[in-house]
C-alpha cells in the first residue's frame, strides 16, 4: 500500500480551474450519446491497464450500479477472448488499449478500421476524449496516490 501524496480535495483547492474544466468534461459525457455502460467498461479497463487503484474501484461501483455482471467486470482483463462483449464493445476496448499505449501502439490502422466498422465519426471522437480523459484522471489519482474507500462496494 503507498502514502497518499495530495488528496483529491487538496488537488481541487490546488488547481481548481483545471479541475472544474475535467469535472465538466466529464459531465459532458452523459449527454454525449454515448451509451454509458460503454463508457464505465473503457473507464474500467484503462483504469486496469494503467493500475489505478482508485479509478478502478470507482468504475467498477458505477457498473454495478449500472447492473452490469459481475461476470463481465471479472472477464473484462481477457475481453480478447470472452464472449461477453460485443463486437461494438469489442471495437471500442481496443480502441481505447491502442490509445492508452499509444507510445507503443502507435494507434493502428486495424484498430481504427473495427472501431469504424461500429462507430460514427462524431462517436470516434467522443470515445476519444472518454479516453483521454480517463488516462488524464489515472495519472491524477496514480501520481498523487488518491486513496479509494477502504470498505468494500
Amino acid at each position: 500500500m503507498t502514502t497518499q501524496r495530495i488528496s483529491q480535495a487538496q488537488a481541487y483547492k490546488a488547481a481548481p480551474d483545471q479541475m472544474k474544466a475535467m469535472v465538466a468534461l466529464e459531465e459532458s459525457f452523459a449527454t454525449s450519446g454515448l451509451d454509458p455502460e460503454l463508457v464505465e467498461l473503457l473507464k474500467l479497463r484503462i483504469s486496469q491497464t494503467n493500475g489505478c487503484a482508485f479509478c478502478l474501484h470507482m468504475h467498477a461501483s458505477d457498473l454495478r450500479k449500472l447492473g452490469v455482471a459481475d461476470m463481465k467486470l471479472h472477464l473484462l482483463a481477457g475481453w480478447h477472448e470472452s464472449r461477453y462483449f460485443t463486437d461494438r464493445e469489442r471495437a471500442a476496448l481496443g480502441w481505447a488499449e491502442a490509445l492508452t499505449l499509444v507510445s507503443r501502439t502507435h494507434a493502428p490502422d486495424a484498430d481504427y478500421a473495427a472501431l469504424a466498422a461500429h462507430f460514427s465519426e462524431e462517436e470516434q471522437v467522443r470515445l476519444s476524449f472518454v479516453i483521454g480523459a480517463i488516462n488524464l484522471w489515472n495519472r491524477l489519482a496514480i501520481g498523487f496516490r488518491f486513496a479509494h474507500p477502504a470498505a468494500h462496494a
